[in-house]
């Protein structure tokens, strides 16, 4: 006889067939059993489409269809309790309410307020037994970002570095191209695409003109169907970036947020032209004692990331930004990039973490994993809690 979490693990393998696609909605995914018979599955594949009972339901929407068999008296297995309210879709506890579904496996409970217990209790409400919390642990790691940014109103910021290994990430000249070989990029092409957005400061768009986007043949076939770019956002107190910057000029959408005392419309004009949107922020003293004027609020650029419903955001920036987000407790996971080369006592540091004078106020971190990737390794920390 098979378990629940039999049948809850396939489930899950269901919901990673939308790990790049489903943004900014979570990762789920749905089974339908009866008499130990899997008799339709779906996931959650795009944001505004069919969630996953709804696809899972979809599949045996008649009597007469190929398996012979309709969801009334089945099990529904879901990695994330079926939501109640109207969005972009109806809500997912009707559909399997008027399907006839006698028993439902909840993963966990949608952290979404919205929800929030409130499907279980109308599919209780309606006679459906309910079972919470199979494999929970496993449904919590398909949306780390998600359940984040409904527990805390903050998105999970992943910081990704690369460095030698004597922990150096440029040259003292600016020059960084390239200090991880090839597998190691396709890898970072790997978490862009996982992202919902990628934040950097203007001082990295001036030095390097990167493009900031995915282009990896590995997830081309993603990105033809989904033709989803994460969205570039760029901290520019000044208004200084370039209107001729290459990221203007590629699919995807690139967000300046600049100081309020700095909006210059001029400017502001030429880079909407450019097809960029530019929001103005409130300034705080400066991120580092070496800079002479006022940065963006943090905490102002975190309410737009969170208004623009940003999962997991991807941190690739210099060692000023990456320390100022890390000394402020922004930072909840850093992935690093080491290289098997030694730069220099010249070399530019990993990040600028300006007042740590003593042991004690070291930022301590757990070390999560550690792998070789090609012939670099990438190492996976966490900021431990007594730091945030």
């Amino acid at each position: 006889m098979f378990t629940d979490e039999y049948y809850m693990a396939q489930a899950i393998a269901l919901a990673k067939k939308g790990w790049y696609t489903t943004h900014p909605n979570p990762r789920v995914g749905c089974l339908l059993v009866r008499d130990e018979q899997i008799i339709a599955q779906g996931w959650h594949q795009y944001a505004g489409q069919g969630h996953a009972e709804v696809n899972a339901l979809a599949q045996i929407s008649s009597a007469d269809n190929v398996q012979g068999a309709a969801a009334k008296g089945a099990t529904a297995y879901v990695t994330l309790e079926p939501c109640s309210h109207f969005g972009k879709t109806p809500p997912c506890s009707n559909a399997l309410i008027d399907a006839g579904v006698k028993r439902v496996v909840v993963a966990m409970i949608d952290p979404n307020p919205l929800v929030a217990g409130n499907g279980i209790n109308r599919l209780q409400d309606n006679g459906i037994e309910v079972i919470s919390g199979v494999l929970e642990a496993e449904a919590r790691a398909l949306n780390p970002g998600f359940i984040q940014r409904m527990e805390t109103q903050r998105p999970r910021i992943r910081c990704k570095m690369a460095m030698s290994l004597d922990g150096r990430t440029a040259m003292a000249n600016g020059e960084s191209q390239w200090i991880t070989a090839a597998d190691a990029r396709e890898d970072v092409q790997r978490l862009r695409a996982e992202s919902s957005a990628i934040l950097t400061g203007i001082g990295t768009v001036i030095a390097d003109d990167p493009s900031m986007n995915v282009r990896s043949q590995a997830l081309s076939d993603v990105h033809n169907k989904n033709r989803r770019q994460p969205e570039r956002v760029i901290l520019d107190t000044q208004l200084n970036m370039p209107t001729q910057a290459k990221m203007l000029s590629l699919p995807g959408l690139t967000i300046i947020l600049a100081g309020e005392e700095y909006a210059a419309q001029e400017k502001i004009d030429r880079l909407k032209e450019r097809g960029a949107q530019v929001h103005l922020l409130a300034t705080q003293t400066p991120l580092a004692a070496s800079l002479q004027t006022p940065s963006l609020s943090l905490d102002a650029v975190m309410s737009v990331l969170v208004q623009r419903q940003y999962n997991d955001v991807l941190l690739e920036a210099g060692a000023t930004l990456t320390g100022a987000m890390l000394q402020a407790g922004l930072v909840d996971e850093l992935i690093i990039y080491m290289a098997p080369h030694l730069m220099g006592s010249e070399a530019r540091g990993l990040f600028n973490l300006p007042g740590l004078d003593s042991m004690a106020e070291r930022i301590n971190l757990s070390i999560e994993d550690i792998r070789a990737v090609g012939r670099d390794y990438r190492i996976t920390a966490k900021i431990k809690q007594e730091h945030h």
